[in-house]
Order: structure tokens, then C-alpha cells, then sequence
């Protein structure tokens, strides 16, 4: 059995020190994001379980979680549709894999410098920081508020999110890796799409072709895929593992609506209702716990509408007799203290009564319907 170290340190070369440390030493880590609220931080520390903690005083102390197997990388936290917080444990072999292939498949003739400016508790942000790690690859940890002044660094290639891109000038750079949502129809000839998550240690197919060694498949409308960059299992349980349509083993439903037509792979969005804005997954069933604790609320739903810049945007609808000017920034600061700040609605609506089955589930494609036919500017 090995340690599980909780990385309690910012994006910067401490941090890639740090994880040097632990994979010298077999054992995996987990970054602990620090932008979390108090309550929510708690929480996931009871879901990852770190054996020992690191802050930014160099302090190691021991904490009452579990150890991990041998072989165990890092410990990441994910969710599923029902906003029910889980943490995918991927080996080193595994996160060895995924940096390998993305240097292979993103070779443009020189040197990889990347930037590291997404947060390394996200598998999108960490890939980045250990390919500095696996492939001797530099890392500039630039100001991630800034993430275009890293070329001037030296910085060749860099991993963002739609709403960087949307607000920053790459175009001096060899490789912008997009992920974190659906991308633009329209997009610089640098920008390459990737698709993956957690599970997948990372992006696993560019720009519609999978790496090598990845496999994909529809199956009833999911995307299942088989790759060497697989998590696991997951922290509290074993991994949803299938056969696959080939008969063999490993094979993982992703919960991601698509198909498959040769070789290329196309996604029509995810089977369940999570929110992507900015980057940031947001679980409606998660945010509408909370907002229902705010006094005066008779029922809330949450839902999620297309934005240019965010990708998505958070839209709260609420069943309530308090006047709607109350309510804007009560729903945002219980976002905020109980999640985050990207979990705050950029609009809140009232409405009579919220859709719902016979067995009280939201009817979130109604919805969205109702919400779609209201003005942008009403609140």
C-alpha cells in the first residue's frame, strides 16, 4: 500500500516538484483546489482521502484518509450527471500513456514548451503540468489570468477552455489544445478539439480522430471507449468496466451521446444534464440543493443555455413569492459559499411552477424550452 499526498499548493513549479517526488517514491497524489469554499472543500476530502497533506509552508502532516495501491498515480476528482462528487484513480502507466500520446499526436517539428494556466485539479489541467514529468517537455507557469504572455517564454503549445479562447490572442502558438465543452464551428487553424475526461486521463481523441491505441464505439447512442490512458477504478468503488462490441474486456460508457462513422468521432452532448461554462462542470442537481435551502424558495431548477463566450451559461428558475431582486443575489452567494464562483447563475427567473414527471423529476428539456423563450435581459 502506498500514500495518497493532498496537494494543497497553487499551479506553479512547486507543484510539478512535488508530484516529481511522489512518483519517485510510488506514491500518487491528489491536488486539492483552492478556490473551493470551506464547505465543499470538506467534502471532498472525505471523497479522495488523503493519507498526508502538503500547503505551501512545505508542512507535511498526516491526514485520516486510505492509502492507495501500488502503481497509483493521482487521485482526480470527477462527477457524473447527478452532481454526486466521485475521484478516479489512474495509475502512472496510465498517466505515462496520455502524456506520450499527446506529445506524439501534437509533434510539430520542435520542442513541446507548454503553459500551464488551467487549474491542475481538473485532468485537463494536470495532464499538462506531468507531461513535464513523463516526456521532459518544459513547463512555463506563467499568470494564468494572462495565458497569452507565456509565448514570450518560450511556450509552444497550451491546453484552454472556450472562454479563454474567446478572450485571448493565441495565434502565436504551435498547438492550442481546446477542451473543457463543445467547441466553435469557427476556430484558428492553430486550435486542435479534443475530446476525453477523468475517466480517460485526459483527451483521447483530436479533432475527431482518436489517439493511438484508443478505441471507440456507439453503442445505443453512447460512446464507449477502450484506451491505455483508463482510469482504475474509482476511489469509493470499482470502475463501470464492460465488454466491449469486439468481446473484449475494458471497455468504458462514457455517458456521452455521439456515433462513430469511420473512425471519426462526433458528439452531440452529454447524456446527462451537467453544465460546461467557462471550462467549469456544473451539476444542476448539486446547485438546486443548495438554492433550495434559501428561505422563501418553493421550488428551483437549474439549467443550462448556449453562450458565446462561456460555452454554457447558468440560468436558476425559481418558484418563489419574494420579490426576483432578492432572490439574484442570494441564489449567487449560496453558489458561491457552497460550490463556487463559476456555479453562480448568470440569470435568475421566476416562473409559476416548474415542469416535472409524474414522479416528480424535472422535465429539463421542457425546461429549457420555456427558458429559451424568454428575453436574454430578463431576470
Amino acid at each position: 500500500m502506498r500514500e495518497l499526498v493532498g496537494l494543497d499548493l497553487p499551479l506553479g513549479p512547486r507543484l510539478l516538484d512535488e508530484i516529481r517526488r511522489a512518483h519517485e517514491a510510488g506514491d500518487a497524489v491528489t491536488v486539492l483546489d483552492q478556490r473551493l469554499s470551506q464547505v465543499r472543500r470538506a467534502e471532498l476530502l472525505d471523497i479522495v482521502a488523503p493519507t498526508i497533506l502538503v500547503d505551501e509552508t512545505g508542512e507535511r502532516r498526516r491526514w485520516p484518509g486510505r492509502p492507495v495501491e501500488d502503481g497509483d498515480g493521482a487521485v482526480v476528482v470527477t462527477s457524473g450527471s447527478s452532481g454526486v462528487p466521485k475521484a478516479a484513480v489512474l495509475t502512472w502507466n496510465a498517466l505515462s500513456a496520455s502524456a506520450h500520446l499527446t506529445t506524439t499526436a501534437l509533434d510539430r517539428g520542435r520542442a513541446q514548451v507548454w503553459n500551464a494556466c488551467l487549474p491542475a485539479t481538473h485532468i485537463g489541467g494536470f495532464a499538462v503540468v506531468i507531461r513535464g514529468l513523463f516526456t521532459g517537455a518544459d513547463v512555463v507557469f506563467g499568470d494564468p489570468s494572462l495565458p497569452q504572455d507565456a509565448r514570450r517564454q518560450g511556450a509552444t503549445h497550451v491546453a484552454v477552455v472556450r472562454t479563454q479562447l474567446h478572450r485571448y490572442d493565441f495565434s502565436d502558438y504551435d498547438v492550442v489544445l481546446l477542451g473543457g465543452g463543445r467547441p466553435p464551428e469557427h476556430r484558428p487553424a492553430n486550435v486542435v478539439t479534443t475530446w476525453g475526461m477523468t475517466e480517460t486521463g485526459s483527451g483521447v481523441v483530436y479533432d475527431g480522430r482518436p489517439l493511438d491505441g484508443v478505441r471507440l464505439a456507439e453503442v445505443e447512442g453512447e460512446i464507449w471507449v477502450s484506451s491505455p490512458t483508463l482510469l482504475r477504478c474509482y476511489r469509493h468503488g470499482p470502475a463501470p468496466f464492460v465488454h466491449g462490441p469486439d468481446g473484449s474486456s475494458g471497455w468504458l460508457p462514457t455517458g456521452d451521446g455521439g456515433r462513430v462513422v469511420d473512425g471519426h468521432l462526433e458528439i452531440f452532448g452529454r447524456l446527462g444534464y451537467v453544465i460546461t461554462t467557462g471550462g467549469e462542470k456544473v451539476w444542476p442537481e448539486d446547485l438546486e440543493l443548495h438554492l433550495s435551502t434559501i428561505e422563501g424558495v418553493r421550488d428551483v431548477a437549474v439549467v443550462g443555455e448556449d453562450d458565446p463566450e462561456w460555452g454554457q451559461r447558468v440560468v436558476a428558475v425559481v418558484v418563489s413569492e419574494t420579490p426576483l431582486s432578492d432572490l439574484v443575489e442570494r441564489c449567487r452567494d449560496i453558489a458561491e459559499e457552497r460550490i463556487g464562483p463559476w456555479a453562480k447563475p448568470k440569470r435568475v427567473l421566476t416562473m409559476s411552477d416548474i415542469p416535472r414527471t409524474a414522479n416528480g423529476k424535472i422535465r429539463r428539456d421542457e425546461l429549457a424550452r420555456r427558458v429559451s423563450q424568454l428575453p436574454r435581459s430578463a431576470e
